[in-house]
């Protein structure tokens, strides 16, 4: 059987206001703050993790809390994240609800082959509802603000920009076995767009390559996004994933261990950063799910320097 990633695992930006990012994704999107703690790199700062009602491998978008100028905008980068909702009712729901708090959005318009609602939160990060056909699926919070058959199933498709498409499509394709299923012409507002899926395919399995070769290179900063990661059951298989992009002569970090999973990260040929996940342990080893996010969660390896920690974050509850 063809070595395979199954669809998003997560995706990682950056905010330079924790206090507002918490607000807006918990008590706007309503997302579940599924896990508070620290960039294992940097622990100076915060990294929030938001996701469904039980922390599903596929539904979360996480935060590093840096402060820094906001993002230029520009290609060699990513560019918008979609988030899945059920139905075209859910996405005039959404369009009322974002509305009514004082969010600009788009038309609902079909956008790269699916029905989709346009936003950014309130730094610039630009994201997207659409309606994912598939049924099923869905984790609600039962604690949150959104009614449950509104809320957000987890992420859609992911859309990257890069000037040049001949030197990514050989990596997505040929070592990261992704299939090329669909192209959109280029439009007043993005270039065009190649789609290229995962696994069983749909909306949370889809990688959108919009082509810009105009634009500037992306500068990052808040608002905009750190690096993408795509899911793979457990460490055996990524173990094979880590041979497979060696035997490819792609520069990686080998096995990274993140404690509630297992990455490996690299660069593709126009520069993003991708990283390969794996689903387990999950976000449920070291706390109940009852009760993720409520208070700061450490791994293992860092848990000595707790109080060191602990006092150089600041309040952002």
């Amino acid at each position: 059987m063809a070595l395979e990633l199954t669809g998003l695992h997560h995706l990682t930006a950056v905010t330079a206001n924790a206090r507002e990012n918490l607000r807006f994704y918990t008590k706007i999107l309503g997302l579940r703050l599924v896990k508070r703690t620290v960039n294992q790199d940097d622990t100076t700062a915060y990294h929030l993790f938001y996701g469904d009602g039980k922390a599903s491998p596929g539904s979360d978008i996480t935060f590093f809390d840096w402060p820094t100028a906001p993002e230029q905008r520009g290609t060699h980068s990513v560019v918008r994240t979609a988030f899945r909702v059920e139905g075209e009712s859910s996405l005039q729901w959404w369009k009322s609800h974002l509305e009514a708090n004082g969010v600009a959005v788009s038309e609902i318009a079909e956008r790269a082959g699916h029905m989709s609602l346009d936003f950014e939160d309130p730094e610039g990060q630009r994201l997207r509802l659409v309606n994912d056909t598939r049924a099923g699926g869905a984790h609600p919070w039962a604690r949150g603000p959104v009614p449950a058959e509104r809320q957000i199933k987890g992420l859609g498709p992911i859309t990257m920009s890069v000037p040049d498409l001949r030197r990514s499509e050989p990596v997505l394709t040929i070592v990261m076995n992704m299939r090329k299923v669909r192209t959109h012409p280029a439009t007043a507002e993005q270039g065009e767009i190649h789609v290229f899926a995962m696994g069983d395919g749909g909306a949370s399995a889809e990688l959108h390559v919009a082509v810009e070769p105009d634009l500037p290179f992306a500068r990052p900063g808040a608002g905009g996004v750190h690096h993408v990661a795509f899911r793979t059951p457990n460490k055996d298989e990524l173990d094979k994933w880590i041979a497979r992009t060696m035997q490819a002569g792609l520069q990686t970090s080998g096995e990274v261990e993140r404690y509630y999973f297992t990455s490996l990260y690299f660069r593709e040929p126009n520069g993003i950063l991708f990283e390969i996940a794996t689903d387990d342990p999950g976000f449920d080893v070291d706390e109940p799910m009852e009760t993720l996010g409520e208070s700061l969660a450490l791994p293992p390896f860092l848990e000595p320097r707790r109080a060191q920690i602990e006092a150089g974050l600041k309040p952002i509850d």
